[in-house]
């Protein structure tokens, strides 16, 4: 009979990790398994522990690599801008130091921007790594449809550094709450473990840096959307209908504009599907790399 999953706490996660310097900065990497390569990239304000729920699958027939992107989780945080752009360049650094140069992107929230600003590198001819698929779970891949969160408007505006000096774990529980679906809430112990890893070693400085990726999606649009719409790479997305951030209304939107749109619909979750129905997550993201390896 097969075990149900244990999820790995914090630090079970952390301790299967290997840290990587990077000029001034530094990141936590989880590399896992065999086969073709799948980069995780993570969203705001969590951490790469967030793949932890679909990770064993991940790595039972691919290599899996997954890190923190600055500003987040245990990777370096700065009290100084932290554009998209930063971040692909750790991303791309990250496999380099791997010896990779062929990989597939699974991308959320944050991530979906750093998937984008990876693909439009790649389209410009500009790309140490060939990109050979994408996978985009919910996040504002068309700025138009992103729906921010009130703590979202408060970091942006110019009272963001109050504003992050003042959060509390009650306050993240209860933003985080509200964007998940209504049957799969998130556990105590993903709440407690991911508050823990955002305040750490000045979490709040990072903050109000690290929302301007909002600003970005807006001023970067066209580069951004550009290789979705020229189908540059096999491309789907797996959309939590129910997230009131990037739900549904973001799927459609996505299903209108890109031709021969690869979209696959989970009714009722929220904004991390990842976390919420990762055996969903990985049924939908299985099939699509299947049938091109």
């Amino acid at each position: 009979m097969t075990q149900p999953h244990q999820p790995a706490t914090v630090g079970e996660w952390y301790a299967q990790a290997d840290r990587l310097r990077v000029g001034s900065d530094s990141t936590v990497v989880r590399d896992n398994g065999d086969g073709p390569v799948v980069l995780c990239l993570h969203g705001f304000p969590t951490s790469s522990w967030d793949f932890e729920p679909i990770w064993d699958d991940l790595t039972g027939r691919r290599r899996a690599i997954a890190f923190d992107l600055l500003g987040l989780g245990r990777a370096t945080k700065p009290d100084r801008p932290i554009p998209v752009a930063a971040q692909a360049d750790l991303a791309e650094a990250v496999l380099e130091s791997r010896g990779v140069t062929r990989a597939n992107l699974l991308c959320h929230d944050l991530g979906d921007s750093v998937g984008q600003e990876l693909l439009a590198r790649q389209a410009a001819g500009a790309s140490p790594i060939e990109w050979t698929s994408a996978l985009f779970l919910n996040g504002g891949i068309f700025p138009e449809t992103h729906r921010p969160r009130p703590i979202q408007r408060l970091l942006i505006s110019p009272l963001g550094r109050w504003v992050a000096r003042l959060s509390s774990e009650r306050t993240f529980r209860r933003s985080m709450q509200r964007i998940f679906g209504p049957d799969t809430p998130p556990t105590d112990a993903f709440l407690k473990g991911s508050w823990e890893l955002l305040i750490a070693d000045g979490g709040r400085t990072a903050l109000p840096h690290l929302i301007r990726y909002m600003e970005e999606r807006t001023t970067q649009r066209e580069r951004w959307v550009r290789p979705l719409l020229d189908n540059l790479v096999p491309t789907r997305v797996i959309n939590g209908n129910v997230d009131p951030v990037s739900g549904r209304h973001a799927a459609q939107r996505y299903a209108e504009l890109v031709p021969d749109a690869d979209v696959v619909h989970l009714p009722t979750i929220g904004h991390y599907p990842h976390v919420e129905d990762p055996a969903a997550v990985f049924a939908a993201a299985d099939a699509f790399w299947s049938t091109r390896e």
